[in-house]
């Protein structure tokens, strides 16, 4: 296990949450994993760039819901970052409605095409992004499309019915290419 690695990452989040939010697994191999749980997503701008000068790099980030079934509000993100070997994975609650979180891209670049992701698909709002808009689903889909549940035997037959569309559309009138016109 990298000591150095560890105690930058232990200095930077008791730096911003103090002793104790920081836990430490290893798997059967030795591998060490750090886990940091934040309850206030406005504690991402100011241990975001106490990992950047402890030389972390963004690996990904993970937008979910607490229930996998949709049961239950709250959604969260995991910033998945690597430090020197070691995997560090920030998770921070989104608990508004609509859930909002401040971009981290001033200290990591790489995050803005996952942050915009999860803004279009999942309704998320970005705070202080440099390039909020969407970056594929089409502007007459609402934002935050993936976080309805839809269930698996209405997409595996999406695309032989209109089924699929007619719930992505839900109260709208259906394109063309939704109905299944030529044009």
């Amino acid at each position: 296990m990298n000591e150095i690695a560890k105690q930058a990452t232990e200095k930077a989040v008791a730096q911003v949450l103090g002793n104790g939010f920081l836990h430490w697994t290893t798997d059967a191999l030795g591998n060490a994993f750090g886990w940091v749980k934040l309850c206030d997503p406005r504690s991402l701008p100011v241990i975001a760039p106490l990992l950047a000068e402890a030389g972390a790099r963004l690996m990904t980030i993970t937008a979910y819901r607490n229930d996998k079934f949709a049961r239950m509000e709250g959604r969260e993100i995991a910033y998945h970052f690597d430090l020197d070997g070691l995997a560090v994975t920030v998770t921070a609650c989104l608990p508004d409605d609509p859930p909002r979180v401040p971009s981290i891209t001033p200290w990591f670049k790489n995050a803005d095409w996952n942050e915009r992701e999860f803004a279009e698909l999942y309704g998320i709002v970005l705070e202080n992004h440099p390039n909020p808009r969407r970056l594929f689903v089409d502007k007459d889909l609402d934002a935050g499309l993936l976080d309805r549940l839809i269930p698996l035997s209405t997409l595996m037959n999406g695309a032989s019915t209109s089924t699929l569309w007619e719930k992505v559309f839900a109260g709208k009138e259906l394109p063309g290419w939704a109905k299944g016109d030529a044009n």
